[in-house]
């Protein structure tokens, strides 16, 4: 047991959610204790606990600054360890209208597998003063005490907590608990787009035809997509990405049919010039769906859910690193203005649980607007759903025409930037308008970096 002045916090989960949430604690002078129910990997290893762990995973602009905000040093660890720097407005991709530009800039983004960026932010963690690992060891049940929580585990072991932070992801048993301490829960929201992906890592043994992303979307026409991925170690991650029917399968030959089948050739073109390196990985467990977590006035004093365990998003996005990065920053500035004894009982979490709920709106608002224009989806879309889909559709268009300002405005939502707003400055306005007037080509080319692709060139 910790014997100390200061607030010990357990964070349940050692996902980036959780380690994000023990560096805020770190941060703001307290104990963090993360309690994990796997054994953690020396390296940069995939693990059961993260079953998506060998697809891609991003970190929105946003979300890279919130990272280095938390973990200093962690954009040249990464570099450093391989990662690869690009900028977004780089990448070839493909929607509903065309091509988007390759030569607006937008925002940095750095490409690395999900195993490396979790190694390294683990590693930074443990280094933290005030920071302990409890391994393989699974959290039951959650104990309210007079002042502080008790935190039992299946060994037997307990722990007392000022604060406790739930970090472990969709398989959060915090509805279970929070029924057995009677507090009254909403029902979650959800939306599922039925999507499913596929993943194959391959090698480039000389230097690759393209060095940026490629996206192919997925559009409500087409239901099926691909993204090509530089990775570190000179690596590509290829997905494959449906929904519903058109889910992608692990098997090799259909795999590579899916790719080939695409409404544009560009990812198949590139992986003849890779080798595989790894079997196909699948994942399907991609639904949307937000707890409501902090609205009742009987949630308890002194407990938080954070990252997928709050909120998880479909995953074709990239948004819940970024989430969870930027919920991570609002904790520490709640403990550094709560600077209190343990004797002082625990923190009144309920206003800042509503906080953190407020970072997922507009991801949630992205994903779920953007899911629910699919077929296979569940749910169907409100009336300012409606307007803010056409309005984005009118935007898509002139991006993908090279617009700057509708280009610039749909970056600066989507790396979580700007709040929806941005959609509707003057600028944005005043380009949809001239657009209307002028006429706007039904598609855009492809861009000229993807001639390199060409095997007969």
């Amino acid at each position: 047991m910790i014997t100390s002045d200061k607030r010990v916090v357990v964070i349940i989960g050692a996902s980036l959610a959780g380690l994000f949430a023990a560096a805020a604690a770190a941060a703001a002078g307290a104990h963090a204790v993360i309690i994990e129910r796997d054994v953690l990997p020396d390296g940069p290893f995939p693990r059961k606990g993260v079953p998506q762990s060998r697809q891609p995973h991003a970190l929105l602009h946003r979300g890279l600054l919130a990272a280095e905000e938390l973990l200093p040093g962690l954009r040249e660890d990464v570099l450093r360890n391989g990662g690869v720097p690009f900028d977004t407005g780089t990448v070839a991709w493909l929607g509903e209208y065309g091509w988007l530009p390759t030569w607006i800039p937008a925002y940095e983004t750095i490409s690395a597998t999900r195993p490396l960026l979790e190694h390294l932010v683990r590693n930074r963690v443990r280094a933290l003063d005030g920071v302990t690992f409890h391994e393989a060891v699974r959290v039951t049940e959650l104990e309210r005490g007079d002042r502080n929580w008790h935190v039992i585990c299946e060994d037997g072991s307990r722990v007392q907590a000022d604060l406790v932070i739930d970090a472990s992801g969709r398989g959060s048993r915090l509805p279970n608990w929070l029924s057995e301490l009677g507090v009254p829960l909403a029902e979650p929201l959800t939306v599922d787009a039925h999507l499913g992906y596929a993943c194959r890592t391959y090698r480039c043994n000389g230097r690759p035809p393209v060095d940026t992303a490629i996206n192919i979307a997925a559009t409500p026409q087409s239901g099926r997509g691909a993204l090509a991925l530089p990775v570190e170690h000179r690596q590509w991650l290829i997905v494959a990405v449906g929904y519903l029917d058109h889910r992608p399968s692990r098997e090799e030959a259909e795999f590579d049919e899916f790719l080939a089948t695409l409404p544009d050739s560009a990812v198949w073109e590139l992986i003849q010039h890779l080798e595989p390196v790894s079997d196909i990985a699948i994942h399907r467990q991609t639904g949307n769906r937000r707890n409501r977590y902090g609205r009742s006035r009987a949630w308890p004093a002194g407990l938080l859910a954070v990252g997928d365990a709050y909120c998880a998003f479909n995953p074709v996005y990239g948004q819940g690193i970024t989430v969870a990065a930027c919920q991570a920053l609002l904790i520490r500035d709640a403990l550094k203005q709560n600077r209190m004894s343990a004797a002082h009982g625990p923190m009144q979490t309920r206003r800042l649980q509503r906080r953190i709920g407020a970072v997922a709106d507009l991801p949630w608002s992205v994903a779920t607007s953007e899911d629910l224009r699919h077929p296979s989806s569940s749910g169907s879309q409100t009336l300012p759903q409606k307007l803010l889909n056409l309005w984005s559709t009118q935007l898509g268009r002139l991006a993908a025409h090279g617009d700057r300002a509708a280009y610039l405005a749909l970056a600066r939502v989507y790396h979580l930037m700007a709040a929806p707003s941005m959609l509707f400055n003057p600028a944005v306005i005043f380009s949809v308008c001239r657009g209307a007037v002028r006429g706007i080509p039904e598609v855009s080319p492809r861009p000229r970096a993807l001639n390199a692709l060409d095997l007969t060139a």
